[in-house]
């Protein structure tokens, strides 16, 4: 099953208060990025955030899970969809420990 327009569409609304928010295709299912980091993906409709110590912290019990076969475990965030506070301050506390992205390569002329 592939992610669908009203999925990615709810998920973009939830998480409209993360400044710099892209979602976009990527190898058939979605990225998420904020300030230029990748922090989420959305896979078969459903939310899979990169694992970070204070996000597990923050979660408490949490579920972890590939997003697609031969992925590393990633967050799987199930339960807190429609609480918009919740979810923002998860990816916020992702993003603070999460490293700058890399500097792109700039190609020869």
């Amino acid at each position: 099953m592939a992610c669908t327009e009203p999925f990615i569409a709810y998920l973009s609304d939830q998480l409209a208060a993360i400044e710099h928010l892209v979602i976009k295709p990527m190898f058939g299912e979605y990225g998420i990025w904020a300030d230029g980091k990748f922090f989420a993906l959305i896979c078969d409709d459903r939310l899979y955030i990169k694992p970070t110590a204070a996000g597990r912290q923050y979660i408490g019990p949490v579920t972890e899970a590939p997003p697609y076969n031969g992925a590393k475990n990633y967050f799987l965030i199930d339960e807190h969809l429609d609480d918009r506070q919740w979810l923002s301050q998860l990816v916020r506390i992702t993003l603070a420990e999460l490293p700058p992205p890399r500097p792109k390569k700039k190609t020869k002329t």
